[in-house]
């Protein structure tokens, strides 16, 4: 079977989110063929490079999402005619009142959404038309429209270019020679690794060429665009214009997918409010790495009693303010206890709240010592993955006699899912999927409650026997649900599924170009390598007399 892969911001680049867990699922489907359609956050990651690649990764086509504005041909007077009709039908989708039928305003999208990209095919790319003043104008109207949102009607001009920034760059795969014969319409499968711009080439293949597209969220996207668009990130109308966006292009995703797989009933969950059919739902837990913790999950615990571990990303949705007051709470019942946050700031946000943490551990917890001349240390520090007090992530697992979670938002908890491969008892605060994820095997208390976190994890400190029963049952629960095997296992199955009822109908031609109705044969999508035609072997369709042979 040949799969067409599709990534934003991700695999096959270094550092991509969902780089892990793809290169898992490529290298153990050794059966199958893989071509990676990746769309790259710029030039930055883009001088990353790649991870290797293992050999059924057969091609990798990458492209920016942001593009130059005057990228393309430009459009005639007929073309810029529809351009406009068509993208104000999309905007006028986008800007629909609650009241209206979900339905008709969900058609009214997807038509429109698919009249621009037959134009883009036509013309040759839209990137330019997408930032153009007739864009603007089309935007200005539907927002002055009767009938509106308030916020849209007061949209101002540097409001309207905002989004139509935004919106051009969302877009942009409209604009990708990524649908012809040798490209996209060629797999027998796109397969998305996140909703939003990584699942529209999916649509647009679907609708191009019939190619069926698999979904999978592992963080919705829809949600996490809800959580960046805070107050200080844009103004009002813009955001309410994003959030209408991306929630009517989410429930498209959701509506055109042959199956969708969330990681988790929390992602399913959101999936089923934006319209997903609950009966096309498979819910897949992401497949993580045992054998990476496998050392430290099954030695003897040598961590200090004593000692509290966070690791993670840090940002403010983390909450180690919190933790550092619960902090406060465990050192007046344990005087002896030490926390210790390993993790790294993400971008100039996490930057300045880890300054702002350091800050408040200074200000709440002075250095101590043991005499009069002796210098004194901070009972929590600081660390990251790689310095000498936690040279590996398992070491940091290792160095704590339970792991503490104090996120106030959360999608699929990975950090948790690593303690319990680690065997280490936890404390969490209880969001997003961590009650799944922990399924009794841990302590669970209210998010932004410092008290109640504290009193967990002085439980946890002073119960050894506890924590060992803990770690022991959650290290198990790890291994049954959450190993690499179990996750190649469930796509393979889905993999097969979609192509059981609705396998890719392409016609053969012979070198005249006539018809060859049995020149694929019936085995050609049975797993394994019995027979496979050429196409699946790269060359493009269509598939000439004689192309196919045994490997």
């Amino acid at each position: 079977m040949r799969i067409g892969l599709l990534t934003e911001g991700g695999y096959p680049y270094v550092g991509g989110d969902t780089g892990l867990w793809c290169d898992r699922l490529v290298r153990g489907l050794g059966q199958h063929e893989f071509d990676v359609y990746a769309l790259s956050r710029g030039g930055e990651q883009e001088d990353d490079g790649w991870v290797p690649l293992p050999p059924q990764v057969r091609r990798v086509r990458t492209a920016p999402l942001r593009a130059a504005g005057d990228e393309g041909a430009t459009l005639g007077r007929r073309a810029r005619r529809q351009f406009t009709e068509h993208y104000g039908e999309l905007l006028g989708a986008v800007c629909a009142q609650r009241e209206d039928s979900a339905a008709e305003v969900a058609d009214r999208f997807g038509n429109a959404l698919y009249n621009l990209a037959d134009l883009a095919r036509d013309t040759g790319a839209l990137t330019g038309a997408l930032r153009s003043d007739h864009a603007v104008t089309a935007l200005e109207r539907a927002c002055r429209a009767p009938g509106a949102p308030r916020t849209a009607h007061e949209a101002r001009v540097p409001d309207l270019l905002a989004f139509t920034d935004h919106l051009a760059r969302a877009l942009r795969p409209l604009s990708l020679d990524w649908y012809g014969e040798d490209a996209l319409a060629a797999v027998d499968l796109c397969h998305a690794t996140s909703g939003g711009a990584a699942a529209l080439p999916g649509l647009l293949a679907r609708h191009f060429s019939g190619v069926p597209l698999l979904v999978t969220e592992y963080g919705v996207q829809l949600r996490a665009h809800y959580l960046a668009l805070g107050p200080d990130t844009a103004a009002p109308a813009v955001r309410a214009l994003l959030a209408a966006f991306h929630g009517r292009l989410a429930a498209e995703v959701y509506r055109r997918a042959e199956i969708l797989t969330p990681g988790s009933s929390h992602a399913r969950r959101w999936q089923e409010r934006c319209g997903a059919d609950r009966a096309r739902i498979r819910t897949v837990h992401p497949g993580m790495d045992a054998d990476r913790f496998a050392e430290v999950g099954e030695a003897p615990d040598r961590a200090d009693p004593g000692t509290l571990v966070w690791v993670g990303r840090i940002e403010p949705g983390r909450d180690l303010v919190s933790l550092l007051h619960a902090f406060t709470e465990v050192r007046k019942e344990e005087p002896h206890a030490r926390l210790r946050i390993v993790g790294v700031p993400v971008g100039a946000e996490g930057e300045a709240y880890l300054a702002q943490c350091r800050a408040l551990a200074a200000q709440l917890f002075p250095d101590e010592a043991e005499g009069l001349h002796a210098v004194g240390d901070n009972p929590v520090s600081f660390t990251e993955v790689g310095a000498p007090e936690a040279p590996t992530l398992p070491d940091a697992y290792a160095a704590g006699a339970v792991v503490v979670l104090s996120s106030v938002v959360e999608g699929f908890p990975v950090s948790l899912a690593e303690a319990m491969f680690c065997g280490r008892a936890t404390v969490s605060t209880d969001v997003g999927a961590v009650v799944e994820v922990i399924g009794g095997t841990g302590l669970v208390v209210p998010p932004r409650n410092p008290r109640a976190l504290a009193e967990a994890c002085v439980t946890l400190l002073r119960d050894p026997e506890r924590r060992a029963r803990l770690g022991a049952a959650a290290r198990a629960r790890a291994l049954e649900l959450f190993g690499v095997e179990q996750n190649i296992t469930a796509f393979h199955g889905i993999y097969l599924e979609i192509m059981s009822h609705c396998p890719v109908r392409r016609v053969d031609v012979d070198e005249a170009g006539e018809p060859l109705p049995f020149a694929v044969p019936a085995e050609a999508h049975v797993p394994g390598r019995w027979t496979v035609p050429t196409l699946l072997r790269g060359s493009p369709a269509p598939v000439r007399a004689g192309a196919e042979g045994a490997r």
